[in-house]
């Protein structure tokens, strides 16, 4: 079988990717479309990886790769036990105004530290790069994908806090509001896609407010 140096760079490359073909998949890992066959099918017996067919607009339906939910644990929370014991502490301690306290000073915490990575940027492009960059650092495999010249995408594959943000969504509501204040009124952060909801990540786009 043809080597992969580390077998999670292929199973990351499906969790920032989605699903591919073993061809594109080969092609993105720099190995044969054999080899990367064979190393699906040998995740897909460990229930690592799955299949299925997709219609194609000529010619016959393409077999595609996805990752299976054992797949998705391999890219586990942050200390997800420990951060649901403590939403449950504080709710129980302080009731639900102290998780409300809670939350803004991590939000505050946070656009603190965000506003600083952006201080420097001029452009969106510029901007949206640093953000996908601090949320990279974060663990959120972020990227970016251009729309247009107005118009981008910042796209999270991971989701570190998942459990945490199952549990209090606040969260989540929390860190879009973080994105709009960081970028200002000059531009409109929507949320795309949410993992939450069943959309395999989360998305954002963000465009120019004309």
């Amino acid at each position: 079988m043809e080597p992969v140096k580390n077998i999670d760079t292929l199973l990351a490359k499906l969790k920032s990717q989605g699903a591919m073909t073993s061809g594109t998949l080969a092609k993105a890992l720099n190995m044969t479309s054999m080899g990367a066959r064979q190393h699906l099918l040998r995740l897909e017996r460990k229930n690592l990886v799955s299949h299925f067919l997709e219609k194609a607009s000529i010619g016959r339906p393409k077999q595609m790769w996805q990752l299976t939910g054992l797949g998705h644990q391999r890219f586990p929370d942050r200390h997800a036990d420990l951060t649901l014991q403590l939403l449950d502490s504080v709710n129980s301690v302080f009731g639900a105004q102290g998780l409300v306290q809670l939350i803004a000073v991590r939000e505050q915490q946070m656009l603190n530290r965000y506003q600083t990575a952006l201080s420097t940027c001029k452009t969106l492009a510029s901007k949206v790069s640093a953000l996908a960059l601090i949320r990279s650092d974060e663990g959120y495999i972020a990227s970016v994908e251009k729309i247009s010249a107005q118009h981008y995408l910042l796209i999270e594959s991971h989701c570190p806090i998942c459990a945490a943000a199952s549990q209090c969504q606040s969260l989540c509501r929390s860190e879009l509001a973080i994105f709009q204040q960081c970028l200002g009124e000059k531009y409109i952060v929507q949320r795309s896609e949410y993992l939450l909801t069943g959309d395999r990540r989360c998305s954002y786009k963000i465009s120019v407010n004309d």
